[in-house]
């Protein structure tokens, strides 16, 4: 039989990581002023800009990236992921007039997708209500 002491000093810190806490790349830290997004105009090219935001991934940078190259108005969209575990990617725009702003083009991407989610949404509970509806007697 093997007896484990629970007051062994070696089995107390067994358990302990040397990793960051998995809320940390996905929550705003308020209390230090971490902001969602920010802007910083592009100097060297015209009509463009760089957005930063704060605790995303490639998920929503692929997301944003492909609904901005849907717009005629953005003449090139990409975003850049520096490491897994830093939780921030940064979004460049550059639109094709300078009638239209990057940050106009990138909140007419986010309402676009708003949309499609809500539609997404409305079409899977319209077809799990019919699915129920064709398939009550079964069970």
């Amino acid at each position: 039989a093997i007896r484990v002491d629970d007051n062994d000093d070696s089995n107390k810190n067994s358990n302990k990581m040397n990793a960051p806490e998995r809320a940390a790349s996905f929550l705003l830290d308020e209390d230090s002023g971490e902001v969602k997004i920010t802007y910083a105009t592009d100097t060297k090219v015209s009509n463009a800009g760089t957005f930063t935001l704060n605790k995303e991934d490639h998920t929503m940078g692929n997301l944003l990236r492909m609904q901005l190259l849907r717009d005629p108005s953005v003449r090139f969209a990409g975003y850049y992921h520096p490491h897994p575990l830093v939780h921030y990617l940064d979004l460049k725009i550059q639109t094709t007039t300078s009638n239209v702003s990057p940050a106009e083009v990138l909140s007419s991407a986010i309402e676009d997708l708003s949309n499609e989610a809500d539609h997404l949404i409305t079409q899977v509970s319209d077809s799990i209500d019919q699915w129920r509806k064709e398939n009550e007697n079964q069970f």
